[in-house]
């Protein structure tokens, strides 16, 4: 039940059950999981909504039968613009359609068993990454208007140093040494060549478009390295890769990005 998915992508999820012990197991369950940051539990349907508005997670897992706002209702009320990924759960199965109608990613029986959710968590990890391709792709195509070129020759130059904590002081990193980046949630831990670690609060989009696209790939929604450091590349099942750095840190490539990869980096 432990086995990770990507490394670096944390998936930020809020339970809601109007049954304490339900919520309980499900929430001993998620916590076995180490891509999984459980930000929030609610007791009915309205907590529900106002904590998903609120922490605005990644994904919501939502009991269908709770009194005056069900699970349904929940998704109903959301504003669109708050809208996570959700998967509901319920102890019955008459409500299936119903919930796919909604866009459910998944529709969990009770008692939830480890190896199901564990589908459910790589669902919604496989669904978040195909939407930032595609918003990748979308920028992508609207850099090629001329009106783009010129904003873009206002953008500010790629990063050369970022200001870092050691202890009390604020020390400037140099990027070139910079191996790794890795999301955690809102922290991003970043790697250097001879394995120093420090940690910045930032979004990885955000300092994505501030580093050398020709000097950094992303490996998944929450890895991005230096291809310069790349020491090996080795093949996983399932037609993903293991990558093996320069000071000897492993990371692996989601299925998402394999593609990219081996066209950007494993052919003459």
């Amino acid at each position: 039940m432990s086995a990770p998915q990507d490394e670096g992508t944390t998936l930020r999820i809020v339970i809601a059950d109007d049954e304490r012990p339900a919520r309980s197991f499900l929430a001993r369950l998620l916590r076995t999981c180490s891509d999984v940051d459980l930000v929030g539990e609610a007791s009915g349907g309205a907590e529900a909504v106002a904590l998903i508005e609120q922490l605005q997670p990644d994904l919501a897992l939502l009991d269908l039968q709770m009194p005056e706002v069900d699970g349904l209702d929940v998704v109903r009320l959301l504003r669109k613009d708050r809208m996570p990924l959700v998967a509901f759960v319920t102890a019955h199965d008459e409500y299936a359609v119903r919930a796919f109608e909604l866009n459910a990613i998944d529709y969990l029986l009770k008692p939830v068993d480890g190896p199901r959710l564990r589908k459910t968590l790589a669902r919604a990890h496989e669904r978040l990454e195909r939407a930032d391709l595609l918003a990748d792709a979308r920028v992508s195509q609207s850099a090629s208007l001329s009106i783009i070129e010129q904003v873009r020759d206002r953008e500010p130059a790629p990063l050369r140093r970022i200001p870092v904590r050691r202890r009390d002081d604020i020390v400037l990193l140099a990027v070139d040494q910079i191996v790794s980046v890795v999301a955690d949630g809102e922290l991003l831990h970043l790697r250097t060549s001879t394995s120093e670690r420090y940690t910045i609060t930032h979004r990885l989009k955000n300092l994505e478009v501030r580093l050398s696209a020709d000097d950094f790939v992303r490996l998944s929604r929450g890895a991005l390295v230096r291809v310069s450091a790349i020491q090996k590349v080795s093949p996983m099942p399932g037609g993903t890769y293991l990558i093996t750095m320069s000071n000897g840190q492993q990371l692996s490539v989601s299925r998402m990005r394999a593609k990219a990869l081996r066209e950007q980096l494993l052919r003459l």
